[in-house]
């Protein structure tokens, strides 16, 4: 119950600005499109590119050294546990995994020694693998997370998703099941990069506004892919003249996959309960009598920004939140990446598993199906091999279907499914496995169509 002061008129503007000067500030650096070096991006990535500019070629020894540092603390805080870490909540839950983290954690510090002393096995440390996560990917996961950690709680903590929440619960909860605040995580990713998107979801499960299903759907269909990303691929497969239709195809499919996994096993048996064991209240999203949803929405933006007592406080949050994903996914990363690269390029694994979507391919009336096959099931190392495979293929269509194919599946283990199996989100790597074929089956279909309008 607010007390009689927080209502007077000059608490409810006090609290309308602390809900709008920080949300703004927010949307601008999450969402607006912006363009730099002629690409369109947000600001918070343009932000991550100066940081890169910054350290330039020290960027790959910093992270290099905060992968092996991991290694070693983590060791040191399960055979010693020094007190100082062992009292501490948030050093305990950074530094003690479990086993199998820990193991990973210990090989991703191996893995990023191995590429950058270029000792131990070439296939780990060679530019297509190891050298690929270490040197390319992994300064710019960096950059983004320092700036994304420390400014997400302009969109947690000052009432923007209450706001969001609350608009959007009649389009997100009938159309996809998920709460309207959802939303705002496929708009950070589809504007920006689907590892702020993951972020943000996994924050907002670890605090209870996602249940282990919305989460676990949120985090594996609504991390789209940016649209810098998307200008990237179809270049790669040189139909650039082709963008606008190759994305508006890309949407498509991602709606009609958003639409349907999520009611499709794995992800139809994540339990509608939070974190801790709870259930959300059945009237939870309910609007009261005598509000309209703008105004309910307003007055919950209001009541959260109301909750915060000092700037210093959410400044605290931030840098926990750039901390924690600095150093405890980048070891993930690097370990995950590297394995499945590895596995790419080295064994026949992704060919023999592409062959049963040659007659799929046919039956799509796809040219050189054989050929595509071979790219289908090797985006779930990387989502660029399959537009570096297509590359040499001759048929514009089979081009634009394995561009289009490779962005709407999503998962990848270089990064996304590298982050989800990092972060709080309840998946394992079976689980994304099984969505990254799921979301293959369903949107080939819908792309092929296109494309046989288009060629």
């Amino acid at each position: 119950m607010q007390s009689s002061i927080e209502n007077t008129p000059m608490s409810k503007k006090k609290n309308l600005l602390m809900f709008l000067i920080p949300s703004l500030i927010g949307l601008f650096l999450f969402m607006a499109p912006v363009t730099y070096n002629g690409d369109i991006t947000i600001p918070v990535a343009v932000l991550a590119k100066s940081i890169q500019a910054l350290f330039g070629e020290h960027l790959v020894a910093i992270v290099t050294g905060i992968i092996m540092f991991m290694s070693v603390a983590t060791i040191i805080a399960k055979v010693v546990k020094p007190t100082f870490i062992t009292n501490n909540n948030f050093l305990y839950g950074l530094l003690s995994p479990t086993p199998l983290w820990f193991v990973v954690r210990l090989i991703g510090g191996l893995a990023a020694a191995s590429v950058f002393f270029q000792v131990g096995p070439e296939a780990v440390w060679e530019p297509n693998t190891g050298g690929l996560v270490l040197n390319d990917l992994l300064p710019v996961l960096f950059s983004v997370f320092i700036f994304a950690g420390l400014l997400l709680p302009l969109l947690l903590n000052f009432g923007l998703l209450e706001l969001f929440g609350t608009l959007l619960s009649k389009v997100m909860r009938p159309v996809f099941n998920l709460p309207g605040r959802s939303a705002i995580d496929c708009m950070a990713s589809w504007l920006g990069d689907g590892s702020v998107g993951i972020l943000l979801t996994s924050k907002q499960y670890e605090n209870k506004f996602y249940t282990q299903r919305e989460a676990a759907v949120v985090g594996t269909t609504f991390s789209a892919v940016s649209i810098t990303f998307s200008l990237v691929v179809i270049a790669q497969v040189e139909l650039e003249s082709y963008f606008l239709p190759f994305y508006l195809t890309v949407c498509l499919a991602g709606f009609v996959a958003a639409v349907i996994i999520p009611r499709l096993p794995p992800l139809s048996y994540k339990k509608d309960l939070f974190i801790d064991g709870s259930e959300r209240a059945a009237d939870a999203e309910a609007i009261p009598e005598g509000h309209s949803t703008f105004s309910w929405g307003i007055a919950q933006a209001m009541e959260k920004a109301s909750k915060v007592t000092s700037i210093k406080s959410v400044f605290g949050e931030g840098v926990k939140n750039a901390i924690d994903m600095v150093f405890g996914v980048l070891p993930v990363v690097m370990a995950l990446g590297t394995i499945a690269l590895v596995i790419a390029e080295y064994t026949s694994v992704f060919s023999v598993l592409g062959q049963p979507f040659i007659p799929f391919l046919e039956l799509l009336g796809v040219p050189e199906a054989a050929a595509a096959s071979k790219t289908i099931v090797v985006g779930f190392a990387d989502m660029f091999i399959p537009a570096i495979l297509a590359s040499s293929i001759n048929s514009e269509m089979t081009r634009f279907v394995i561009a289009a194919m490779s962005v709407t599946q999503l998962i990848y283990m270089s990064e996304v499914g590298a982050l989800l199996l990092g972060s709080k989100i309840p998946v394992n790597i079976f689980e994304l496995f099984v969505i990254f074929i799921l979301r293959t089956i369903i949107t080939l279909p819908v792309i092929a169509g296109v494309a046989h309008l288009i060629f």
